[in-house]
């Protein structure tokens, strides 16, 4: 009876699980098979494999799934045309770890077809690859050519606040200077009232002599 574990699902879990299944598509068996032997073989339970299958690995692999079905189609072909069947060394389907891509390296994927198919695929990487590529370096080149144009920027306005400064100390300066001079000015003419109302004024009376006015 298989154990059922509580523990959480490794890579290498996910990895017997995609490999015991695919094979079990491509024989033409079940996936509750397939999920009975792979939780014999990871002591959980069949509903465990096939909720894990179901709800994350599948869809890491359908590429995979795809391939293997074609093959259980062509096997199931050469049956009724009465042709040795390869033997399950030369069809097992080889999984990458982490299920990033799934790749069938068997003799009948070796065709013409599968290679045209492996290759075209593979270009269309290296274009997508070459246009992202591209697309970055423009990128790039547009933040570089926008912070010359900020840095441009920054320069012409620290320049901008230096005048300013140089014009606010001149004005400044001379804005002293001249309040210095009227307060200079305004204590001369003081003065100078004052020393007119010091001197003093004289008259001449009847007789010719002079008398001082207060």
């Amino acid at each position: 009876m298989t154990a059922a574990r509580q523990d959480a699902w490794t890579e290498d879990d996910d990895l017997i699980l995609a490999e015991v299944t695919l094979r079990h598509i491509r024989e033409g068996g079940t996936q509750l098979a397939a999920f009975e032997e792979v939780g014999q073989r990871i002591a959980r339970t069949a509903a465990a494999c096939g909720f894990r299958w179901n709800s994350c690995v599948r869809k890491r692999y359908n590429e995979a799934i795809a391939l293997a079905k074609q093959q259980r189609q062509k096997r199931n072909y050469l049956k009724k045309q009465g042709i040795a069947e390869l033997s399950s060394a030369d069809e097992t389907v080889s999984v990458e770890a982490g299920g990033a891509k799934s790749e069938a390296l068997t003799a009948e994927s070796l065709s013409l077809e599968a290679v045209i198919r492996y290759l075209r695929q593979w270009k269309g990487s290296i274009q997508e690859y070459n246009r992202q590529i591209k697309q970055f370096e423009k990128e790039l080149k547009e933040k570089d050519e926008r912070i010359a144009e900020l840095e441009e920027e920054n320069e012409r306005l620290s320049k901008a606040v230096n005048e300013v400064q140089t014009d606010y100390r001149v004005v400044n300066d001379d804005y002293k200077a001249l309040i210095k001079i009227m307060d200079r000015a305004r204590r001369l003419a003081f003065l100078a009232e004052e020393s007119e109302e010091e001197k003093a004024r004289f008259k001449m009376d009847a007789n010719g002599n002079l008398e001082r006015i207060e």
